[in-house]
């Protein structure tokens, strides 16, 4: 059996404000792209289940009457305003999953931002800048392997000559999976104007992570994502029988694979870092074949990029002294890195100022940093950004069993409403 489908519950604290509720929101996706038998989320870029979000993020726009915008690389903008005029005050996530994800990871701020809006409508809120709900597009890289592909297409960190290189396991490409699903690729690129529009970004998600548990908070503010990236370690041995071959006579690259898995616990731990091989492909994957390639990806982070770098180094190490003694040979690739980001300080602390009183102990809001990659951390080259974090009771994410309480979602609706509110109705 499924678990049951992770949502809050009613709460009076949203009700009544505006074309569809929170809640209401929140039932109408909550059915796309969920798998039967995990109860977790399959919206990967480009599939069915990802233009079924496209499709619900527009019918939210235009029972607000707000204006939608699909941009050359296919991230979903809905305004309030002109966008033309400058200085505009954006918010919003990102609708597709990890495999099996949770239902929380994304969709927490984009049903959020809908429903803030909605909050400073009922509120008579009157706005002096533009503003806009966004969705980003594959910001899991679940199905092209590299995060965050439309907003670093956007930013100019991922050129059009490496994006038309992405393929899926099937071998699709990127803009063979786009042009499948009706989009345009030739006209993925760089966005400049577009992000020049924009004066500040502000992104609700669930924590991922329990520091916010800890401290008893139900919203605290990012201060700096962690520099993090993804390597490709390939492990080429010798394809053979299981039953005949000598283990002396074996170039097994499955035993130098495993002897990395470990080395890369036991360097993150020295750190006081993390990495993972979520990963795995084998060839030819045969129950009674030794392995010709082991080929697996390290997901590596850490606080500062001094500790990075010795992690990372340390585990390439091992993994070339194993190989070498099993007569296996390694390359590692590096397929993609975030340096650290530093959220800007002076939106940080107006976003605390506005969340929090200095005359009040029950008001304060914490200010943390996170190992998890973001669209704001994309953008924070090219645009002020910020982030907001809503609680997460148990830590995790990525996972069916990701949760926020009813109360904790309520509480981040509000923070973000008062955000917006001190940003873009001045």
């Amino acid at each position: 059996m499924p678990a049951a489908q992770p949502r809050p519950q009613a709460s009076d604290g949203l009700k009544g404000t505006g074309p569809s509720s929170f809640l209401e929101m929140w039932r109408q996706l909550g059915s796309i792209g969920r798998h039967p038998g995990s109860g977790g989320y399959r919206r990967f870029a480009w599939t069915g289940a990802d233009a079924d979000c496209r499709d619900w993020f527009r019918e939210q726009a235009e029972a607000r009457g707000l204006v939608l915008e699909l941009d050359r690389n296919g991230n979903q903008w809905a305004w309030l305003g002109d966008p033309s005029a400058g200085d505009a005050v954006v918010t919003g996530s990102h609708l597709d999953s990890v495999p099996d994800g949770g239902a929380f990871d994304g969709p927490l701020g984009v049903v959020s931002s809908f429903a803030a809006l909605d909050e400073l409508r009922g509120r008579g809120a009157r706005f002096t800048k533009p503003l806009a709900v966004v969705n980003f597009g594959d910001e899991e890289g679940a199905r092209f392997g590299l995060a965050c592909v439309g907003s670093r297409l956007a930013a100019g960190h991922l050129t059009v000559e490496q994006a038309h290189r992405l393929t899926d396991a099937g071998g699709i490409t990127l803009p063979q999976a786009m042009e499948a699903a009706g989009y345009d690729p030739d006209t993925i690129g760089p966005d400049p104007e577009r992000l020049a529009r924009i004066g500040a970004f502000v992104e609700l998600h669930v924590e991922q992570g329990r520091a916010l548990d800890l401290t008893g908070d139900p919203v605290g503010v990012a201060g700096a994502i962690w520099p993090h990236g993804r390597w490709r370690f390939d492990f080429r041995g010798e394809a053979n029988h299981a039953g005949t071959t000598r283990l002396a006579d074996r170039r097994d690259p499955m035993l130098s694979y495993a002897e990395t898995v470990l080395a890369a616990r036991r360097e993150a731990q020295l750190a006081g870092a993390v990495a993972t091989f979520g990963k795995i492909s084998v060839e030819p994957n045969g129950v009674n074949a030794i392995p010709s390639l082991v080929r697996g990806w390290l997901d590596s982070r850490a606080a500062d990029q001094a500790a990075l770098d010795t992690v990372v180094h340390g585990i390439e190490k091992a993994a070339r002294e194993y190989a070498d003694a099993h007569g296996v040979h390694l390359d590692v690739v590096r397929e993609s890195f975030t340096p650290v980001v530093e959220f800007e300080h002076a939106l940080r602390d107006e976003i605390v100022r506005l969340l929090g009183k200095e005359d009040s102990a029950d008001l304060r809001v914490p200010v943390l940093g996170t190992g998890a990659g973001h669209d704001a951390g994309i953008l924070s080259a090219s645009v002020p950004t910020a982030m907001l974090f809503v609680r997460n009771p148990t830590g995790v994410s990525h996972s069916p069993a990701e949760h926020a309480a009813e109360d904790d979602c309520v509480a981040g609706v509000t923070a973000l409403a008062d955000v917006l509110e001190g940003l873009a109705c001045k």
